[in-house]
């Protein structure tokens, strides 16, 4: 059986207020036709379908095309709710679409119940683990403890449960949407951090065949069967490296070793590249090596001691889609050698919130019991939002 594993559409979402709708339908038609090209036989969506809670009416008419297309094409899609999804919205009327073909996974109470299909080696099982908000599962998962690797063990628990009563040779697909210890995050995705703790171990999915996982916007291997599409388009520049991608992943008959016979990376259409650059405005304006920049979207950091007249201005003069400024001086800000942007740049809210702390205090950093509360602070915000969206 072919798989075809994607996540992170982010349906909505704009690149510093450039609307992407437009490439988010040409990444569909890409989708689509790959379907057909490659003859895949199921698509697995890992989450985040939409970028929000309540998406744009233009948004959820992209969505619904691309279902009825691949409706049409007569191939099973299963996805899977994300953290910016909201659940209830996404699974309305899922009863009905999965005669479709189209199974939506948002309910965690069936975690346990798969979407079963076949080929010459027998069955597949296919799990939906949708976002699962700790505060909001535990009991009803009867995991252990309220966090991230507690909620996902007792998940796979009952995963596992399924799968062992079912025929032998039974391979076995788990979707899930979460932070795996190993992958590599980006400046685009939301912080799911639960009392300091984050991600959570590769070994919660073993005795899987393959995990298709959603989050992290970059394309990662953690093992040979759990991986990471990332998202489709670049959402920030801090994935100005990535190469957006699909896995077009391959199942044989189990055996000891699993059932993979083989993953290939399928690219994605780029709507336009992205660049960082960086140095002194007349510098940066004159440099013949900028040239292929001059199409890109540009994300520029000046360093000129003074900042410059008109700066933006003048970077579009060159660079006309120039989205991102960003000033560090050479000089100006020497006790910290760094940007305000620079130094919050790949840093927690509760990281930012402990910083603050201690710069109010002189520099005094918090102790044990004061980081749990702040953490408890954070995580009781997250769980008010979650439940605020859930009682609407």
């Amino acid at each position: 059986m072919r798989l075809l594993h994607t996540s992170d559409w982010h349906l909505g979402r704009s690149f510093h207020r450039v609307g992407l709708l437009d490439a988010q339908a040409a990444f569909l038609d890409h989708l689509v036709a790959t379907v057909h090209e490659h003859r895949v036989d199921a698509v697995l969506v890992a989450g985040d379908v939409y970028d929000r809670a309540v998406p744009p009416l233009p948004a959820v008419e992209l969505f619904d095309t691309a279902l009825h297309r691949l409706a049409d094409a007569g191939v099973p899609t299963v996805m899977i709710s994300g953290n910016h999804d909201s659940a209830r919205r996404l699974g309305v009327g899922a009863g009905l679409i999965e005669r479709a073909g189209i199974h939506l996974r948002t309910d965690p109470a069936g975690i346990g119940t798969p979407v079963v299909l076949g080929d010459a080696h027998g069955d597949i099982a296919l799990y939906g683990l949708p976002y699962l908000e700790p505060a909001l599962v535990r009991e009803q998962l009867g995991a252990a403890k309220a966090g991230h690797e507690a909620v996902l063990a007792a998940a796979m628990d009952r995963v596992r449960a399924d799968l062992a009563g079912r025929p032998a040779g039974t391979r076995s697909v788990v979707l899930a949407h979460a932070f795996v210890a190993g992958g590599a995050a980006s400046d685009s995705e939301r912080d799911i951090t639960v009392g300091g703790v984050a991600a959570v171990p590769t070994g919660i999915f073993d005795g899987v065949d393959y995990v298709a996982l959603g989050h992290l916007h970059g394309s990662q291997t953690l093992t040979p069967r759990v991986r990471y599409s990332g998202s489709p388009l670049a959402y920030s520049f801090s994935e100005a490296d990535h190469r957006k991608s699909m896995w077009l992943v391959d199942l044989g008959a189990a055996g000891p070793d699993g059932a993979i016979t083989g993953a290939e990376r399928l690219d994605c259409p780029v709507p336009r590249p992205l660049a960082r650059i960086r140095g002194r405005l007349d510098d940066l304006l004159a440099d013949p090596g900028l040239t292929p920049h001059e199409r890109s979207w540009v994300e520029a950091t000046l360093t000129d001691p003074v900042r410059p007249a008109d700066p933006m201005a003048r970077l579009a003069e060159r660079f006309p889609h120039t989205l991102n400024l960003v000033f560090d001086p050479e000089r100006g800000e020497a006790e910290s050698g760094a940007s305000y942007a620079q130094r919050l740049r790949d840093r927690t809210d509760q990281q930012i919130a402990e910083d603050f702390v201690a710069h109010v205090r002189g520099g005094a950093a918090l102790d044990g019991a004061e980081r749990t509360v702040l953490y408890g602070a954070f995580d009781d915000v997250r769980v008010d939002a979650a439940e605020r969206e859930v009682g609407r």
